[in-house]
C-alpha cells in the first residue's frame, strides 16, 4: 500500500503515543461518571478500539453511523443516521470518538439529536482536525492532531471503503483518486 502514499503525515508510533496522552487526559475528566464511548463508524473504529484500551475508568461502548457524504470528496451537507445507540442516551455522559472533524455538520448534527435525548453532558475526541474545511462552528474538545487539507488515508479513514486498514494517516496519490 505505500506505493499508493504521496507522503506519510503521522507514522503509526505517533499516533499511539497521542492516543495515550489523549486516553490519560480523557480518563481523569471522566473518572466515576461511567462515560459511554460513542464510535463513529466506520472510520473511528480503530481510534476507539486503541483509546479505550488506554483509559484505566469504567466505561461503555456503542455505535452510530452517519452518512454525509455525496461522493468520495464533497459533503452533500445533509446528514443520515444509518446506525442508531443501541442504549438510552438520557443520563449519560456521552463521548463521541470520532477519526476527523472536517466540516463540522456531522457532529453538529449529532450534538443536536443527543442533546434532545438528554445526556448528562456531550464532548468529542477527534483523532484527526481539518479546521480549514470547516462550514459548521464545531470545535471537539479533545484533538489528536490538526492537519491540513489534503486527501487523508489509512488508521480508518478509506478511499473507497479501502485502506482503512493502512498503519499510518497518509496522504494518497493524486493519480489514485484522479
Amino acid at each position: 500500500m505505500d506505493n499508493l502514499m504521496e507522503e506519510i503525515l503521522i507514522p503509526q508510533a505517533e499516533l499511539l503515543k497521542r492516543i495515550e496522552e489523549l486516553a490519560k487526559d480523557i480518563a481523569q475528566e471522566y473518572q466515576d461518571k461511567n462515560p459511554l464511548l460513542v464510535c463513529v463508524l466506520k472510520g473511528g473504529m480503530p481510534f476507539m478500539a486503541d483509546l479505550m484500551k488506554q483509559m484505566d475508568i469504567l466505561l461503555e461502548i456503542d455505535f452510530m453511523d452517519v452518512s454525509s457524504y455525496g461522493d468520495a470528496f464533497e459533503s452533500s451537507g445533509e446528514v443520515k443516521i444509518i446506525k442508531d445507540l443501541s442504549v438510552p442516551a438520557k443520563g449519560r455522559h456521552i463521548l463521541f470518538v470520532e477519526d476527523i472533524v472536517d466540516t463540522g455538520r456531522t457532529l453538529s448534527y449529532l450534538y443536536k439529536v443527543l442533546k434532545s435525548r438528554q445526556a448528562a453532558s456531550i464532548k468529542t475526541v477527534s483523532l484527526l482536525d481539518k479546521p480549514s474545511r470547516r462550514k459548521k462552528d464545531f470545535q471537539a474538545d479533545w484533538i489528536g492532531f490538526e492537519i491540513p487539507d489534503k486527501f487523508v488515508v489509512g488508521y480508518g479513514l478509506d478511499y473507497k471503503g479501502q485502506l482503512r486498514n493502512y498503519p499510518n494517516i497518509a496522504v494518497l496519490k493524486e493519480e489514485v483518486y484522479s
